[in-house]
């Protein structure tokens, strides 16, 4: 992970405002992969929306933890002070794009100046700072750091869901922030809606 990385992230999430929201906003919501998605990075993942309009989509895939990473390595490589700090942090695969790039999904009670809220008392953070606040005990109730993110071009996103690779269900913290990622994709899938 570099800082480099987490600035240009930073960058893509406050740009300012969009070109408008999309017909059918999936902002704030799972994007579940179904069975007949043709990529292996997506299969059976379970995507946290962040972004949806009509320049395109960006998620977090909250499903795939990657290992633990020593705090103290991680404020090492950010060139930020390390003494005293101890303890790991878990990693998660957020997705193919800017792998090099940390961000963290997290509840809206820790916010910095460069968080942005996304819906429902969930927000996203793309700052440096966030490693920092979990390695002094001072960030948000429930967080979910990633490394990458993904993304798709302007209508992209709506070509696959109408193909079927992807469904659509609601979200909320439990289901974001849940520690055992094994099984989120089966309660995500259990979400969704039937129609006749």
């Amino acid at each position: 992970m570099c800082t480099g990385g987490l600035l240009l992230l930073a960058g893509l999430l406050l740009a300012g405002p969009t070109l408008g929201q999309a017909p059918h906003s999936l902002k704030g919501q799972l994007l579940v992969a179904t069975e007949a998605i043709g990529d292996p990075r997506f299969h059976h993942t379970v995507i946290y929306m962040v972004q949806h309009d009509a320049a395109g989509a960006m998620g977090v895939v909250v499903n795939r933890p990657l290992g633990e990473a020593q705090l103290a390595s991680l404020l090492d490589r950010l060139h930020r002070d390390s003494r005293g700090v101890s303890g790991t942090i878990r990693v998660h695969y957020g997705g193919p794009v800017e792998l090099d790039a940390g961000l963290a999904l997290h509840t809206t009670d820790w916010m910095i100046a460069d968080s942005r809220v996304v819906a429902d008392g969930v927000a996203i953070t793309a700052n440096p700072d966030v490693i920092e606040a979990v390695a002094r005990g001072k960030a948000a109730r429930r967080l979910l750091f990633a490394v990458g993110y993904a993304g798709w071009g302007p209508a992209q996103l709506e070509r696959e869901i109408d193909r079927g690779d992807w469904i659509s269900v609601s979200a909320d913290e439990a289901l974001v922030f849940d520690e055992n990622a094994g099984t989120k994709w089966d309660r995500a899938m259990a979400r969704r809606k039937i129609t006749l």
